[in-house]
């Protein structure tokens, strides 16, 4: 490294006047850099870069300095004690760190997972609907009512089975088995109460069986209200409406 080469102008003078001391005694002695890298335990790229004051010079190389150019030691220890609390290490700064990556979107589900998570959605919903204690409420359209309006029956949607008896008897050219007067509410699979037991009374009437009376509107009374209806040419939906109640009480 020549004499001429400026060392940079933010140097604090105290590291400034230790690494000219250094640069002084190694032009002084003639050795170069590769000859500094030989004759000591450091590279020369080492001492490039003290000498350039691009990183500071560990203590035992400044002592190692001293005895190859016959230096006293104690002054130039000295020298290297102050500037090392000075020292600002620019250059020694570790490398910034690389930008997180940015947040990669989840990959879409594959349409099986996603089909498989629909159906085990779809499983749940039903154990739950099976299962739950609360009221169902059904609100069906009879589509061939000649009302405008919706009846809305509330039953529980689970309740201890009794056995109903049934009266069939003719009272003002209708039929009915003493249990429910209805004849507009809209009853679906899954209800219960007295209304059921006298669709189901009516529908053992028509000579068609429900299986139990029961009150509860299970696969069996389903089934015959279906038959019911296509019997009287009504849409056989299962659906118990103003229309379907007008063919049971005939």
């Amino acid at each position: 490294m020549s004499r001429g080469r400026e060392l940079p102008a933010e140097l604090d003078p105290r590291v400034r006047q230790l690494v000219e001391r250094l640069r002084r005694l190694k032009d002084d002695s003639g050795l170069s850099l590769a000859q500094l890298g030989r004759r000591t335990p450091y590279s020369a790229k080492s001492w490039e870069r003290w000498l350039g004051a691009r990183t500071f010079p560990p203590r035992e190389a400044v002592e190692v300095l001293a005895r190859l150019t016959g230096e006293a030691a104690p002054r130039l220890l000295a020298l290297h004690e102050v500037a090392s609390a000075a020292w600002s290490p620019r250059a020694e700064k570790p490398p910034a760190a690389p930008a997180p990556a940015p947040p990669q979107s989840a990959p879409a589900p594959s349409p099986t997972r996603a089909l498989r998570t629909a159906v085990a959605a779809g499983s749940v919903a039903l154990v739950l609907a099976i299962t739950s204690t609360t009221l169902l409420v059904f609100r069906l359209y009879d589509a061939h009512a000649n009302t405008g309006t919706v009846a809305m029956t509330t039953y529980p949607a689970v309740q201890a089975a009794q056995v109903y008896s049934c009266h069939v008897t003719r009272q003002g050219g209708a039929w009915s088995a003493g249990l429910s007067s209805e004849r507009t509410a809209i009853l679906g699979y899954g209800s219960s109460g007295p209304s059921i037991a006298e669709a189901q009374c009516l529908l053992r009437r028509a000579g068609i069986s429900p299986g139990g009376i029961d009150g509860i509107f299970g696969p069996l009374t389903l089934r015959a209200v279906k038959a019911l209806q296509r019997r009287a040419g009504l849409p056989a939906d299962g659906v118990i409406g103003p229309r379907t109640w007008q063919a049971l009480r005939g």
